[in-house]
């Protein structure tokens, strides 16, 4: 659907302005169906996020620094979302030998298990992208990435 019918605004300052305008909704719009997802596995998507890229380091441990600067969400507090993810049994947290200030952080069995079950079924949730052809996939992922610079 059109962004001026979602929004109910007729007219933007430029095409520019627009563009932004529907990349912030998009956004939006996405989040919502990611985290209507992941509540039906009991984690949030930053917290999926966080499983990823332990999995990703696995059987390596990770510092939250690292964590920090892999995230999708720049804005999330990694340190809390660990915690969370310790309460639930997801992730191990055990304090860095090399520096008591630190810590150390690992995905457990119980982790790696729900990544898996999450991963059967993630098609579902790139569903919602598959609207646009692979073609236009490229194109936009190429446009996001120059508008990133």
């Amino acid at each position: 659907m059109e962004l001026e019918l979602e929004i109910k605004q007729k007219k933007f300052q430029s095409e520019y302005h627009k563009a932004s305008v529907n990349l912030l909704y998009t956004s939006s719009w996405l989040n919502g169906k990611n985290a209507k997802f992941f509540k039906k596995y009991g984690v949030s998507p930053q917290q999926f996020n966080i499983l990823r890229i332990l999995r990703g380091q696995h059987p390596n441990p990770a510092k939250i620094n690292l964590l920090m600067e892999r995230m999708l969400d720049k804005m999330s507090n990694a340190s809390r979302l660990v915690d969370k993810l310790n309460e639930k049994g997801f992730t191990e947290r055990k304090i860095c030998p090399d520096d008591r200030r630190a810590c150390d952080v690992i995905i457990s069995g119980k982790g790696l298990d729900l990544l898996e079950r999450i991963d059967k079924n993630i098609e579902t949730l790139n569903r919602e992208v598959k609207t646009i052809t692979i073609k236009e996939a490229k194109e936009l992922n190429r446009i996001l990435d120059k508008l990133r610079g």
